[in-house]
């Protein structure tokens, strides 16, 4: 029998973790080996357990998943992270790609899924939701000469996609106030006197 893929889990969620720890048990490669709430409760076993994969969340108590994320890279350089999460902004994606993580997916991906990308990075390969694909994709069609600061390109973009300041505010983790001042940052980089004129403007010339 080929050798099985030793997988740990830290999600904060102790329904979803437990949920996700049986369906991963019934695969007959696959072997959960242990199961954490945090990133602090797992350092300190991290090393001993040496997973190939590991399903790392992003939004928990104390140490966050993109903290946490070039902790493990150092000190198990040869395990994979694929990030499992209900955040898919643009920002949180590259992030956590630039810093090593081997796959993306949302929680609303399916166990089929999450079974395949595990499977999919232990062998090289990478690993996303289809949504987190689709913004990776756009990223490379973007006019690379934007004046605008990645922050503002991922606020005009939640604009256009119908979003208010105040969503805009609480999914980033920042105020109101600061959202205000990165918008009348992009109407004057575009010129512009409106919401209507800046997404216009920004989907001509591919800022978004």
């Amino acid at each position: 029998m080929s050798k099985r893929i030793r997988i740990i889990l830290i999600e904060d969620d102790d329904i979803l973790r437990m949920g996700y720890e049986s369906i991963l048990n019934d695969e007959v490669d696959f072997d959960v080996i242990n199961s954490y709430s945090s990133y602090d409760l797992a350092k300190k076993q991290l090393v001993e357990d040496n997973p190939d994969v590991i399903l790392l969340d992003l939004q928990m108590p104390g140490t966050s998943g993109i903290e946490a994320l070039p902790l493990i890279k150092k000190s198990l350089p040869k395990s994979n992270i694929i990030i499992l999460t209900v955040f898919d902004s643009p920002e949180q994606v590259f992030e956590a790609l630039t810093l090593g993580a081997g796959g993306y997916l949302t929680k609303n991906s399916s166990s089929s899924k999450i079974i395949d990308a595990i499977r999919e990075v232990s062998t090289g390969g990478g690993a996303m939701s289809t949504n987190v694909a689709r913004i990776v994709m756009h990223s490379f069609q973007k006019n690379l000469n934007s004046p605008l600061t990645k922050r503002e390109t991922e606020i005009l973009d939640r604009i256009a996609n119908g979003q208010t300041k105040p969503q805009i505010a609480k999914e980033l983790f920042i105020d109101q106030e600061t959202v205000r001042s990165h918008v009348k940052n992009i109407y004057i980089k575009l010129d512009v006197n409106s919401k209507s004129e800046a997404i216009k403007a920004a989907k001509q010339k591919r800022f978004i």
